[in-house]
């Protein structure tokens, strides 16, 4: 799985780099690519395809987290997820579902993913992408 994870914190994208790099020594299938700021990823973007793109909702370039998602949306068919601290998470997450974005629709509080497990077991990484993009492949069914 291909995944662009854009992430401002240095510290979080130490971790991140280090999971990465755990992941490939253990030959689990993870290609983890990480982007500082929101122009850094819209360069990506252009450049190459992912699966999955893990966006926090206010950048150095982008304090706008709605705005974030758009630009993000706007430039390929990947999957959105949100990993944030930002408190309107949430609602800003739900009105990106309601618009018809390819976006997790459960946002994820950064604060409280296991960094270090992700270090520790690579397979838990795979298995947080996963979930990210499950309810992407299981159909809508509307209630009657």
């Amino acid at each position: 799985m291909k995944v662009l994870w854009i992430e401002d914190h240095e510290p979080v994208r130490d971790m991140l780099a280090i999971a990465a790099d755990t992941a490939a020594r253990a030959r689990v299938q993870i290609d983890l690519v990480l982007a500082p700021t929101l122009m850094e990823a819209e360069r990506r973007l252009r450049l190459e395809r992912f699966d999955l793109v893990v966006t926090e909702l206010t950048l150095p370039d982008s304090y706008d987290g709605d705005m974030t998602i758009a630009r993000i949306a706007n430039m390929g068919r990947h999957r959105i997820a949100v990993s944030s601290a930002h408190a309107d998470r949430d609602k800003i997450v739900a009105t990106a579902v309601r618009c018809g974005c390819n976006i997790a629709p459960e946002p994820v509080f950064k604060a409280k993913l296991a960094y270090n497990r992700f270090i520790q077991r690579p397979e838990t990484m795979l298995d947080f992408f996963f979930e990210q993009m499950e309810a992407q492949a299981r159909p809508q069914i509307a209630a009657a």
